[in-house]
């Protein structure tokens, strides 16, 4: 492959030539606003759980009310329930709720417990047990999310960096990259290339738009992935992509035929080669609307079974997320399915989404 030898000076690059992807203006704020709203639904429960667990007493005559957990993906649990109780002839009622991460399949048991010190604060003794629980949890997903959101902020950040260091000439240094996505729509081409080829790669990603019908410069390819040619422009931190026309550098006529005339040359007086894979083309909305419905009918007929499995062979009636399913489906199978649990366990409490107004008995 021919060497792309441009002139020795500073060259400009043209505008937009490294894009910002959309979903870093939406995603980022929505991740970040997810962080914040898991420490303040957890945090000052956890403070108070851990304010009491410095000097505990269990509540023998107290009352936990309305009381259930809610398993999600198998293993995350969230508790909760409204706690009333007497103590030094004050009464006192708070409602309690926890989070936590178990594999656990049945039904829960636990005590009401409040401070000594200061006993108007108050919780399940099951939220103690599992106090470190809901501590490495909470502090696990904080660091996710925020990580997630901050590293896309400092994305986006040095990406507006280069774009400003893009607007002053420089030296123009080409380097290979792989072309790791690209997907064509309408008249725009979106492509994400990767800073991995080059003696000094820097393993980076970079996201850009070709408008108009251009193309990259596609100078081979590596890994089964086509590799285009790109440039380094000064010290910036991302190389740019070219197209095949060069219409991005800021040459005169003659220096871009002069720069373009080896490659034309090495394809037989032909422009380079150009992006085709019919595997990526973008999905049609017929077909998109074809694979929603159908996913959305494979989970309709899983959760319609795992429901069917729960009402008639499951082991315990305190089975979740059974439980909650039950609870949600329409009046007639929902008592038909409580009529199947109560033939098994009658003899027992009801479960959710079977329990009476005393949440005890059987509806």
């Amino acid at each position: 492959m021919p060497a792309l030898i441009l002139p020795n000076r500073p060259l400009s690059i043209a505008r937009d030539v490294i894009s910002t992807p959309g979903a870093y203006f939406w995603s980022t704020p929505i991740i970040l606003a997810l962080a914040v709203f898991l420490v303040l639904w957890q945090a000052p429960g956890l403070l108070r759980d851990f304010q009491i667990s410095r000097n505990p007493l269990v509540m023998e005559d107290g009352d936990v009310q309305n009381g259930h957990c809610t398993t999600r993906k198998a293993i995350f649990t969230d508790c909760e329930a409204q706690l009333v109780y007497s103590y030094n002839g004050r009464n006192y009622s708070s409602e309690v709720k926890i989070m936590f991460v178990d594999f656990h399949v049945g039904d829960y048991e636990t005590d009401l417990v409040i401070s000594t010190d200061h006993p108007e604060l108050a919780t399940m003794s099951l939220g103690l047990d599992k106090l470190w629980n809901r501590i490495i949890t909470l502090g696990l997903f904080t660091a996710l999310l925020g990580g997630m959101s901050l590293g896309m902020l400092f994305l986006a950040l040095r990406i507006w960096r280069v774009k400003r260091q893009l607007r002053r000439p420089a030296l123009l240094k080409p380097v290979p990259v792989e072309i790791t996505a690209f997907d064509r729509k309408r008249n725009l081409l979106n492509i994400t290339y990767n800073d991995k080829l080059a003696g000094d790669k820097t393993g980076r990603s970079v996201y850009t738009r070709m408008r108009d019908g251009e193309e990259p410069l596609i100078v081979g390819e590596a890994n089964g992935k086509a590799v285009g040619l790109a440039v380094r422009h000064g010290k910036t931190a991302l190389p740019v992509l070219l197209d095949d026309r060069l219409q991005r550098i800021g040459l005169t006529g003659e220096e871009r035929d002069a720069a373009l005339a080896p490659f034309v040359q090495f394809n037989g007086g032909h422009n380079g080669p150009v992006l085709l894979d019919e595997a990526k083309r973008t999905i049609s909305i017929g077909k998109r609307l074809q694979m929603f419905f159908g996913t959305l009918l494979v989970i309709v007929v899983g959760v319609f079974g795992f429901w069917l499995w729960y009402v008639t062979s499951s082991s315990t009636q305190f089975q979740s997320p059974g439980m909650d399913i039950n609870n949600l489906m329409p009046a007639p199978l929902n008592e038909w399915g409580c009529g199947q649990l109560k033939k098994r366990f009658g003899h027992d409490r009801a479960p959710f989404g079977c329990v009476a107004s005393d949440y005890t008995s059987w509806k």
